[in-house]
């Protein structure tokens, strides 16, 4: 596979995978918004499920072309 078909592909995963991390942290604030939290904890809590679900995703996408190579 050439460098460039690489790099082509790790885009289009960051793309598949930042916008799932972003939706997770804006849930995860409203959902503590609700919850009564404020919004410095809110925010807090949103990059913690931000940092977790990239973490998470960023796994699972190694692991599928690991897995089709």
């Amino acid at each position: 596979m050439s460098p460039t078909t690489t790099l082509a592909m790790l885009l289009l995963a960051l793309l598949a995978i930042l916008p799932l991390a972003l939706l997770t942290a804006a849930a995860t604030a409203v959902l503590a918004r609700w919850d009564g939290a404020s919004w410095p904890a809110a925010a807090l809590r949103a990059g913690r499920a931000f940092g977790a679900a990239l973490t998470v995703l960023t796994a699972v996408a190694t692991l599928a072309v690991t897995v089709l190579r």
